[in-house]
C-alpha cells in the first residue's frame, strides 16, 4: 500500500520517477541524434529497476565502476559489461569469473606495465576479455595522451602477448569545470578528437581498434557531433544533481534525487533550523563550493520538491544538518516547526545515494509508490 511522506522515518532517499523518466528521454533523443551506440554508466544508480530504464536492451551494454556492480547486473541478465577503471592485477580472477558466467567483459588500462601483466594473465585464459586503452583527453585523471609514443607501446605489448586491442575510451572529467554551453561544446569536441586521433594512430599501426568510446554526462548532452566515435557512456544524467545544475547541464527542477529530512530543533539566535540529515545522510561532497553558487551541503525544498528561496544546508555534523539562509541572503524569515519535513537536493547524486540501501519512489504528490533496492561497496 502506498505510504505518505509525512509518515516516513527520516532521513530517507527519494526518487522522483517522473523527473527521472524525463532525464532518460532527453539522453535517448541525444544519442539517437548523434547516431552512436549507448552504454549507460550504472555507478550512480546501482539499481536494476533504474538501469533497465536506461539500457537499450535487457543484456546491456552497460558501464560499471566496481566489480560488485558487474556481479549484481550479471545476476540480472546483463551480458555486455565494461569495467571502466584501470584494471588492478588482483581483480583479474574476478573478471575471468564473470566471463565464465557468460558475461562479455571489457577492461581498460593505460600503461605498458599493466598491459604486460594483463597479457601474462590472459595467456592461458579462455579468449574473450576485451581490452581498451584509456586515453587522457583533458589532463583530468588517468589515461595516456593520444599523441604519446606510449600509446603504441601499450598496444604492441598487448598484441605481442596475444591480446587484441578492442579499442580506446576516455572520460572528459574536466567538463565538470565548464561554466557555459560554449565551453561544454568545446570540451565535447576535445574529448572526441582525442579518442579519434588515438584510434587512427592504432589503425595506422595495423590494429583494428573497433571501439571508440567517449563518456561524460556534460559532454554527451552538449556534443554537436561524434564523427569517428562508436559509443557514448553517461550515468549521472539519470538523476542529475546540483553540480550538474551549476554548470548549466540541467535545471534544478530536473534533479530527480532528494533526501527527506525532518526538523528536530532550532538555534534561533543563529538563524539555524536543525534537521536529522547531516553528512551521513547527504555525504561530505561539496562539489558546488567552487561554482559561482555554493549550495552548501544541499539545497532545501518543500515536500513537493520546490526550492525554499535561498535556504541550504550551511553546515553538517554526522547526524545534524544545519539549515539556514544562504550567506548574504538576509536574515532567516522561514519558521518551520519541529516535526515538519523538507527535501534536500544533493550536490553529487552518486555520493548521496551511496549512503542508502533503497530508493523511495514518488511520482507527484506525497505518496511513495514503490521501494527499489540499491547497493554499495566493491
Amino acid at each position: 500500500m502506498p505510504r505518505v511522506l509525512q509518515e516516513m522515518e527520516t532521513p530517507a532517499l527519494l526518487l522522483d520517477e517522473a523527473r527521472m523518466e524525463r532525464n532518460i528521454e532527453r539522453m535517448r533523443r541525444q544519442v539517437e541524434r548523434l547516431g552512436v551506440a549507448f552504454r549507460p554508466h550504472v555507478k550512480t544508480n546501482k539499481c536494476i529497476e533504474v538501469a533497465r530504464r536506461m539500457m537499450t536492451g535487457p543484456e546491456g551494454p552497460i558501464t560499471v565502476s566496481t566489480l560488485l556492480e558487474a556481479d549484481y547486473f550479471a545476476g540480472h541478465g546483463v551480458r555486455d559489461i565494461l569495467y571502466a577503471v584501470c584494471i588492478a592485477p588482483n581483480k583479474m580472477d574476478h573478471v575471468l569469473a564473470l566471463q565464465a558466467r557468460g558475461v562479455r567483459m571489457s577492461i581498460i588500462l593505460d600503461s605498458v606495465e599493466a598491459a604486460r601483466l594483463v597479457a601474462q594473465r590472459l595467456a592461458h585464459a579462455p579468449a574473450g576479455i576485451g581490452v581498451l586503452i584509456e586515453i587522457d583527453a583533458d589532463g583530468h585523471r588517468s589515461g595516456v595522451k593520444p599523441e604519446s609514443p606510449e600509446l603504441l607501446d601499450i598496444a604492441r605489448t598487448l598484441e605481442a602477448g596475444g591480446v587484441a586491442v578492442r579499442g580506446v575510451m576516455t572520460h572528459a572529467g574536466s567538463s565538470y569545470d565548464c561554466r557555459s554551453a560554449q565551453a561544454l561544446r568545446a570540451m565535447a569536441e576535445q574529448e572526441r578528437r582525442a579518442v579519434v586521433l588515438a584510434a587512427g594512430r592504432l589503425r595506422a599501426a595495423g590494429m583494428a581498434c573497433p571501439v571508440v568510446s567517449v563518456g561524460a554526462t556534460p559532454t554527451g548532452l552538449f556534443a554537436e557531433h561524434l564523427e569517428g566515435v562508436t559509443e557514448l557512456r553517461a550515468g549521472v544524467y539519470v538523476f542529475f544533481d546540483l553540480v550538474m545544475a551549476g554548470i548549466g547541464v540541467c535545471d534544478v527542477d530536473d534533479i530527480a534525487l532528494s533526501v527527506l529530512a525532518t526538523v528536530i530543533g532550532h538555534q534561533r539566535e543563529k538563524g539555524w533550523t536543525l534537521l536529522d540529515a547531516g553528512w551521513m545522510a547527504m555525504s561530505r561532497d561539496r562539489g558546488t563550493s567552487s561554482q559561482p553558487l555554493d549550495q552548501g551541503y544541499g539545497l532545501v525544498c518543500d515536500l513537493d520538491g520546490r526550492p525554499l528561496q535561498d535556504y541550504i544546508l550551511v553546515g553538517a555534523n554526522q547526524e545534524h544538518g544545519i539549515m539556514a539562509r544562504r550567506p548574504g541572503a538576509g536574515a532567516d524569515t522561514l519558521q518551520l516547526r519541529v516535526g515538519q519535513q523538507v527535501r534536500i537536493l544533493p550536490n553529487h547524486a552518486c555520493s548521496t545515494a551511496a549512503q542508502y540501501g533503497e530508493y523511495q519512489v514518488v511520482r507527484g504528490g506525497s505518496q511513495v509508490r514503490a521501494t527499489w533496492k540499491r547497493f554499495s561497496g566493491w
